[in-house]
């Protein structure tokens, strides 16, 4: 039987790939694999001619550079060499890009919310003396949380945007995350692994050196004690709660796992089936007047435990057969969900084969 071949795409990360080795590993009976450092400089020579199945790719995103860096390179392998990425180029693009994002949002109508960018001083400041507050700003790459803040008068959000263009950039967290909390259990942890804490401190000092200046991302607030974390990965959908804790959602680690509405997986199908979207999580807030809100669109993400959803308890996943949700029993999401991603890239590969 011949086996298909993938190359993995690797970013500045020393780790971030190791997922992808995981699941191809597991699967080395109908596989073959190998990996290319895409943040080197002899990246195109290594690339040029070769030749796979799929190249799966793992996007940085910690810094700007790095991900405008991946972002370049993978738009030369898709558009020149016609090389086949996953998750798409789209789906990279939208990751760790909030400006983008935005932009992608409205011009593809998908309900949202209101979004503002600006790369001029006066322009944000006029806007901030028109606008309802609260206002939440955000930093354009930064997961769990991390340069997101909650203005609630022009003062206070006038001296975030003085900070941007005239000082030293927005600020955003850069260090550990305390609204996770937990932190005598972690700090035990490094102690336990010490190499874990030098690659946790390079972590950290990539973000502080990360200076988000000369624009900023101004987006309505909305009220919410929790947002829906939905993940599409091939035909499987997923959805639990990220529950709101300090104001915020992301980072907090805290879900709820009640079963998700069937409108709700609806709303998530039809947006990444007319977007061609089919290994992503989306997260929503649900409001009573304007429906279904997306907030993020990520290719990559955190997973904290060995599910994404649970059903009367029980985990697994959805798939829609003839327009019905039919839920299926079982641990659909090992490996953060890479062994699920894997899986998908086979149907694919079989697919384009026939």
């Amino acid at each position: 039987m011949k086996r298909s071949r993938l190359i993995i795409l690797k970013s500045e990360s020393e780790t971030d790939y190791h997922k992808w080795l995981n699941s191809c590993k597991k699967y080395a009976e109908s596989i073959e694999f190998s990996v290319v450092d895409l943040s080197t400089n002899n990246w195109l020579s290594n690339l040029l001619h070769s030749k796979a199945d799929y190249y799966l790719a793992q996007p940085g995103g910690l810094a700007m550079p790095f991900k405008q860096q991946y972002d370049e390179r993978i738009s030369i392998l898709v558009n020149s060499l016609h090389h086949p990425i996953y998750p798409s180029l789209n789906e990279i693009l939208l990751y760790e890009n909030k400006k983008f994002l935005s932009y992608w949002l409205e011009a593809n109508e998908i309900p949202h919310p209101e979004t503002s960018v600006f790369y001029f001083q006066r322009e944000a400041m006029d806007f901030l003396k028109s606008t309802t507050f609260p206002i939440v700003a955000k930093a354009n790459i930064g997961a769990s949380g991390s340069g997101v803040h909650i203005f609630k008068n022009v003062k206070e959000a006038a001296l975030y945007v003085r900070e941007a263009f005239m000082g030293k950039g927005a600020k955003k967290r850069w260090g550990p995350n305390l609204a996770k909390g937990g932190l005598i259990k972690r700090g035990l942890r490094y102690i336990s692994y010490p190499g874990d804490i030098k690659r946790k401190l390079a972590i950290y000092k990539q973000r502080k050196n990360d200076v988000q200046k000369d624009f900023v991302i101004f987006q309505e607030f909305i009220p919410h004690e929790y947002e829906w974390r939905c993940v599409r990965i091939g035909d499987s959908f997923f959805a639990h709660k990220k529950l709101v804790h300090n104001h915020k959602a992301s980072g907090s680690l805290l879900k709820g796992y009640e079963n998700p509405p069937f409108k709700l997986m609806d709303f998530v199908k039809e947006v990444t089936d007319r977007n061609d979207l089919t290994s992503v999580a989306i997260d929503l807030f649900e409001t009573r007047d304007k429906g279904y809100l997306v907030n993020e669109i990520q290719c990559f993400f955190g997973q904290s435990d060995p599910y994404q959803m649970l059903v009367n308890g029980k985990p697994g996943r959805y798939i829609n057969a003839n327009d019905q949700w039919i839920f299926q029993e079982g641990d659909f999401n090992i490996n953060e969900s890479y062994d699920l991603r894997i899986q998908h890239v086979l149907e694919l590969i079989k697919e384009r084969g026939k």
